[in-house]
């Protein structure tokens, strides 16, 4: 029961709406990988996820792409801010209002995260015309390898990424410093969510096209890594950590060509 409360923090049907939809979302993901498409899922309302099933990364258009970004937006995001949701319907329900500003609130978080995959959509259909990426989504160019993760290895310590990671770790203090009541109120703060969001994990993000942006296992590591640096007690220790093995790794794959071509 206690297991219910936290994750039912009052408007049941809204947060089963909420958890249907990233079951959903990793459910497109994993049916994008499956080379053959059971019999039972042809139905005209997932043609077009079949389709996607069946175009690769480096083929694939920028309506498409869109597609399976915001899908993974979807999937790897909402959960790491799961936290600052349950909070605020707390805070929601206390208030006596109804699910209006809660769904706004998600509504307004998403939002930021659609934005991010109009952007990431662009560029992996423009690494796609010139060639850098194979048909998983996979860069194939050391230096783009390399520079990725030399970029999210040094964004780890920067102020901006503290400021949001600080902002995200403590979901009461960021409601309480910038509460507006209703619908509209929630969907401002869950705009203002979404971009603090967006400050934390975006250099985080673009390493999909490291190590493939239809690989199952990278998003489904990245989400715990994203979701483990929100939580005040661990995040603080594995940040720095991070980062360091990011700039590490980014190195060795920039200089391990020059040493191969040396010898």
């Amino acid at each position: 029961m206690e297991t219910m409360t936290r994750l039912f923090a009052g408007h049941r049907s809204l947060w089963l709406a909420f958890y249907g939809c990233v079951l959903a979302a990793w459910a497109a993901l994993f049916a994008m990988q499956m080379q053959e498409v059971p019999a039972s899922l042809q139905v005209d309302g997932l043609a077009y996820l079949i389709s996607l099933c069946r175009t690769t990364a480096a083929d694939v258009g920028f309506q498409s792409a869109f597609v399976m970004w915001s899908l993974m937006a979807l999937a790897m995001m909402a959960p790491t801010a799961f936290p600052a949701f349950r909070t605020f319907a707390q805070l929601n329900r206390t208030a006596g209002a109804g699910a209006a500003p809660l769904a706004a609130l998600l509504g307004g978080y998403m939002l930021v995260w659609l934005g991010f995959s109009v952007l990431a959509a662009l560029l992996q259909t423009r690494l796609a015309e010139l060639g850098l990426i194979s048909d998983l989504g996979r860069s194939v160019s050391a230096p783009l390898n390399g520079g990725l993760l030399l970029l999210a290895g040094a964004y780890q310590f920067s102020t901006l990424k503290e400021a949001c990671l600080n902002a995200c770790q403590s979901p009461m203090t960021f409601f309480f410093s910038h509460w507006q009541p209703g619908a509209r109120g929630g969907a401002t703060l869950g705009l203002r969510l979404g971009a603090i969001c967006l400050g934390c994990c975006w250099a985080l993000m673009l390493l999909a096209f490291v190590a493939g942006t239809m690989n199952l296992a990278f998003m489904g590591l990245a989400m715990v890594l994203m979701t483990l640096e929100k939580l005040p007690a661990i995040g603080t220790r594995i940040t720095a950590p991070l980062g360091v093995f990011l700039i590490l790794t980014g190195a060795v794959v920039l200089l391990l060509p020059l040493t191969n071509s040396i010898n």
